[in-house]
């Protein structure tokens, strides 16, 4: 998914002429901290909430030039970018421009957070296992050969390495939802499996067929 394709109509743009009242009442309206500027359809950058509440509500968006920032993506880029600039600045909305700086409209965070949901598979069915090991331990081949041997796949791999300890977080979604055999397979191979998600089914199933053959036995 590009950044074009993620752009929200809905989400006005500020003009130089404007005044700070106006932009904060928008702001309000809409929702978001931030509020791109544009002069005859060129980006001229972010002004900020915080930055028009420190202002008389009737001076212009003009006069307040200096405090402008200037993050964007352009149309694309992939959007796990506009992910990274909305996390480092801390903004509310990512404007996305052309190639020729033209403003062409910003991603609000709901949309990037739904974009991000859907990369990761959150809402797809399946199970979801995180492993704990060193660095130099991982191997994607050896983890979906695990895996697969339980005629399961892996649908979604992410790794975090925590530089400080050099310690390797592996997060794994698999296809289906039944994982206490790919969880013995797993530990039987020495990983260190710290959560899972998804057995309770599995779980769910065995109560269920007890609970059916103690009825069956008292008939």
């Amino acid at each position: 998914m590009f950044a074009g394709e993620l752009i929200s109509r809905n989400i006005p743009f500020l003009h130089l002429d404007d005044h700070a009242g106006k932009a904060l009442q928008e702001m309000n309206d809409f929702h978001v901290s931030h509020l791109p500027v544009v002069e005859e359809e060129k980006y001229l950058g972010l002004i900020s909430e915080d930055d028009l509440l420190d202002t008389d509500g009737n001076c212009t968006i003009e006069s307040l030039k200096k405090k402008f920032t200037t993050p964007f993506v352009r149309e694309n880029d992939f959007f796990l970018l506009a992910v990274k600039r909305a996390k480092e600045l801390h903004i509310s909305i990512v404007p996305v421009i052309s190639e020729q700086y033209e403003l062409l409209g910003v991603i609000g965070e709901e949309d990037l957070f739904r974009q991000l949901a859907v990369f990761v598979g959150i809402e797809e069915e399946g199970g979801v296992i995180i492993l704990e090991m060193a660095k130099n331990d991982f191997s994607a081949g050896e983890l979906n050969r695990l895996i697969e041997s339980n005629d399961a796949y892996i649908s979604q791999l992410n790794s975090y390495l925590d530089t400080h300890t050099q310690t390797l977080t592996v997060s794994i979604r698999i296809n289906k939802a039944e994982i206490s055999d790919i969880l013995a397979t797993l530990q039987r191979h020495e990983y260190n499996v710290k959560y899972h998600y998804g057995e309770e089914l599995y779980q769910n199933e065995l109560q269920s067929n007890y609970f059916h053959l103690m009825n069956y036995l008292n008939i």
